[in-house]
């Protein structure tokens, strides 16, 4: 079975149902999913941007959108790419407040065993344990 892929308005809409009707649309989409009969795709992108629009446009806090994160990592029927990834980063960017991107970033850098970065972002990175941040 080809794998379908979800753009990211699709999530903004069934996570604000600020589209009833498309909501809606989305929900059956995923209940398809759930049943076997499709299979869906999505990206740590897509995720990032449906973090980046829940804070900028919706206003939401971390406090909000992490659990959001983490239900659609446990979505049946849908596949994230670098869900692991995604799923630390969500803890990351709820227990130290630091941005998504930035928790992502530390994600990937502990899977790959790298311990320093070189980056001006005091605020974020350096908050994070087993992060050493360095200056350019």
């Amino acid at each position: 079975m080809n794998a379908r892929f979800v753009d990211t308005n699709l999530f903004i809409r069934y996570l604000t149902n600020d589209d009833p009707q498309k909501a809606d649309k989305v929900e059956a989409l995923l209940d398809q999913a759930a049943k076997g009969k499709i299979r869906l795709m999505t990206t740590e992108m897509v995720v990032a941007e449906v973090v980046w629009v829940l804070e900028s446009y919706y206003g939401l806090k971390n406090t909000d959108i992490a659990p959001m994160v983490k239900a659609v990592l446990t979505t049946p029927g849908l596949e994230v790419l670098n869900a692991r990834l995604v799923n630390e980063a969500a803890d990351h960017y709820l227990a130290r407040n630091v941005d998504f991107i930035d928790a992502y970033i530390a994600a990937v850098m502990r899977k790959h065993k790298i311990t320093h970065i070189y980056s001006f972002n005091k605020k974020h990175l350096s908050g994070i344990r087993g992060i050493v941040r360095v200056g350019a």
